[in-house]
């Protein structure tokens, strides 16, 4: 395996990592990973001289730019969520921003018709192209993002002549839409193996505290694992229900809130709205307890748990909700886009 210096990858944090795969002289660079890299996750994220929001800033960095980290300082404040990075300059609050990495992936060679397979994004974000007679291959907006999960159903030569993946986007089925194979990991059906598959369903539970904003997970009475979580905000009809629910449907990977598509200047296809805006394609490991949409899932967008964040779902850490989608109830059918059934009860209070 060849990797690159800490330099020279920053130098190539400015290119988008759509580009990356257009560039030959990276096939070198399989599985190059480096930790101490987060991507700004909202519109901007500011550099405090000290790691204080009441510190002056200094700069400001914008969405999608990766930034190096060079060491994790523990402050007084946020209680909740103390945690900043230092980086160049100065101080930021980890909140909006999400550890990435960088790995290359060897390439499916064939998917067989009507088949489907589950691949997580393995780089800090790619932008996916759609193609059509009338306008040839167009790329789009925003990107998919490290840790999201998607459906690739089929393997074609995109714009670069290299071996891309056909997305199925369970909202935008319609309207196909590809990525480099090089930025999608395939997942190998044991990583999703069904949990302490000999428990009966009945002695698996979930309670979630709203006040604490914290997840456990029983079996009869033993606590077998406990999170933080970020629920909805209680503003604008965004809070999480309360109550007793069952976990009635799961998904490994889904679309959530408003279409990818719409059409921008020039032809460019962007999506109706960003990820502020709640378009989130590539959701993964969703479980819903309600019939109105609600659900645990992975979350690629923050790292801020324990305040709540949501529209109403339980945002989780990506593999914290990997752990419960294996765990809980209905079991996964590898290959099924959803598994339905009456599964593990879950009661949420304060």
């Amino acid at each position: 395996m060849k990797t690159l210096s800490r330099r020279d990858f920053l130098k190539l944090g400015g290119l988008s990592l759509g580009s990356l795969a257009f560039t030959p002289s990276l096939r070198n660079f399989m599985d190059f990973d480096d930790s101490n890299i987060v991507r700004v996750a909202t519109n901007s994220v500011s550099v405090y001289s000290k790691p204080s929001d009441q510190s002056s800033i200094v700069s400001t960095w914008f969405r999608d730019e990766l930034v190096h980290v060079y060491a994790e300082v523990i402050a007084e404040e946020p209680k909740q969520n103390p945690i900043w990075y230092r980086v160049w300059g100065g101080y930021m609050h980890r909140a909006r921003l999400q550890r990435v990495k960088t790995f290359f992936n060897e390439t499916v060679a064939v998917i067989p018709e009507g088949e489907q397979r589950l691949a997580e994004v393995t780089v800090p974000f790619s932008n996916p192209w759609r193609k059509s007679k009338a306008f040839g291959w167009e790329k789009m907006n925003p990107p998919i993002y490290f840790g999201s999960v998607h459906w690739i159903i089929e393997v074609e030569k995109g714009p670069d002549g290299e071996a891309w993946y056909r997305i199925f986007d369970d909202l935008d089925s319609n309207v196909p839409y590809y990525v480099p194979a090089i930025h999608m990991r395939p997942v190998a059906p044991e990583e999703i193996s069904p949990l302490s598959p000999d428990v009966p369903g009945e002695q698996k539970s979930i309670e979630v505290n709203l006040t604490t904003q914290v997840l456990t997970a029983y079996e009869g009475s033993k606590s077998v694992f406990r999170t933080k979580i970020s629920s909805g905000i209680p503003a604008n009809d965004f809070k999480t229900p309360t109550g007793d629910y069952y976990i009635h449907e799961k998904t490994a990977a889904k679309h959530m809130g408003y279409s990818y598509f719409g059409v921008g200047r020039g032809g460019v296809v962007n999506s109706f709205a960003d990820a502020d805006g709640y378009a989130l394609p590539g959701v993964p490991w969703t479980s819903f307890f309600t019939k109105a949409g609600h659900a645990f899932h992975g979350t690629y967008w923050h790292e801020n748990f324990g305040t709540p964040m949501s529209h109403g779902c339980i945002n989780m850490r990506t593999e914290d909700a990997k752990w419960l989608f294996r765990w809980a109830m209905p079991p996964h059918e590898p290959g099924r886009t959803f598994n339905r059934g009456y599964g593990t009860a879950v009661r949420i209070d304060y």
